[in-house]
């Protein structure tokens, strides 16, 4: 069972859940009391094929026209199979209203995945940025493949259930398998996760906008057409202008592949996304770019490198203070492990680097401050190994 936002401004959840051996009903019953359930609500149940795999039938279901700031309980399937959980609806959008998210990437299913998902819920967050790289069943062959992301799934429940988890699809999700027939990129991640992305006027829910609280959050995919023309960069293109930080003060983005990374792993891979769009972020002033990818912990200082083109000679990033800060957090847990092999001397643009893994958190008190931690797992418990203040750079 999991839920995420279900549209543009947080009075809506989608809930989605898998029943494996019948279709049983799309019906979710929901209410403001513990068992006391008067709101239904319908939605819609498919399955897919992949190689030999069949899924199981999966539900999905839109609760909408929510009251803010409301804690909801909700049910689903009948009788023995009845299960019940809860969810908090994000406080009214405004400027100064506190919030705090969680930042997990590449998680995977490992005891590593657990102790960061474990910290997470100790955190005190309240909904979950995710960058990508969800089960990693894709290192799987054949049969395998469906049956890991329906492992991840319950894996992850004890918290997907509860939290909404703000999803981007990074390149594990791809799944071209050309050996098992398996041609159409993203299709376990698409039947699965679905994301509100026509309420933002999205044509495909691989990139979207959500406001929450005081923040709006853009989700790009690192791994679909983002060049000129195409429909994601025309998509963002208007959504940048939307933006209105007297309303949400805070501009956050997710992407996969972290545009600024010293690590060798995947070292430039983000380079023709930056060549695009950094432009575009310095003169919207985001004020933080989340990615994954990177199998390690990063943070770097403000910095552009958009004066550079072909002929201006000028390639290096300097200092800029209207540039978000670009956080890698590729650490959740994965088994490829870590990526602990950094670039030598450390870049001037590069604030903090480590490879161990963890999640981060980003606590928004107002228009004008955050407090950002990252807390690694080694630790035992939830101690902040990287931490600033963030401040806003519209206000």
């Amino acid at each position: 069972v999991h839920i995420t936002q279900g549209d543009y401004d947080g009075k809506a959840v989608i809930i989605s859940w898998v029943t494996p051996d019948e279709p049983g009903s799309s019906k979710v019953q929901y209410g403001t009391l513990k068992g006391k359930y008067e709101f239904t609500a319908e939605g819609k149940m498919t399955n897919y094929t992949f190689y030999k795999y069949n899924s199981g039938y999966i539900h999905h279901v839109l609760v909408d026209g929510l009251e803010y700031d409301t804690k909801f309980y909700y049910k689903i399937g009948t009788g023995d199979s009845a299960r019940e959980f809860w969810f908090q609806t994000p406080p009214k959008i405004g400027p100064d209203v506190p919030y705090k998210f969680g930042i997990i990437g590449d998680l995977g299913q490992t005891y590593n995945s657990l102790s960061t998902l474990e910290h997470y819920m100790q955190s005190g967050a309240q909904t979950v940025l995710f960058v990508g790289d969800l089960s990693y069943a894709d290192r799987y062959q054949y049969n395998d493949v469906g049956i890991r992301w329906d492992s991840w799934g319950r894996f992850v429940e004890k918290s997907t259930a509860y939290h909404p988890w703000i999803w981007s699809a990074g390149n594990h999700e791809i799944e071209y398998m050309p050996y098992m027939d398996e041609v159409v990129p993203f299709k376990s991640y698409l039947q699965r996760y679905p994301t509100p992305h026509l309420s933002c006027k999205s044509s495909s829910p691989m990139w979207y906008a959500i406001r929450r609280a005081s923040a709006h959050i853009i989700v790009l995919s690192s791994y679909s057409p983002f060049v000129k023309y195409t429909p994601q960069y025309e998509w963002l293109s208007e959504e940048l202008k939307k933006v209105d930080r007297e309303k949400t003060p805070w501009l956050i983005v997710l992407m996969h592949m972290p545009i600024y990374n010293s690590n060798e792993a995947h070292f430039m891979e983000g380079e023709s996304m930056r060549a695009v769009f950094e432009e575009w972020f310095v003169h919207h002033k985001v004020d933080i770019i989340f990615a994954g990818h990177v199998h390690a912990y990063e943070r770097s200082y403000r910095i552009s490198n958009i004066r550079y083109n072909v002929s201006s000679g000028e390639r290096y990033p300097v200092p800029d203070k209207s540039a978000p800060v670009y956080i890698t957090v590729g650490d959740g847990g994965n088994q490829e492990g870590l990526a602990g092999r950094f670039l030598d001397p450390q870049p001037q643009y590069s604030a903090f680097r480590e490879a161990s893994y963890g999640h981060s958190t980003l606590e928004i008190q107002n228009r004008t401050h955050a407090f950002y931690h990252w807390n690694r797992n080694d630790d035992g418990k939830r101690v902040a190994t990287d931490s600033f203040v963030l401040h806003n750079q519209y206000w």
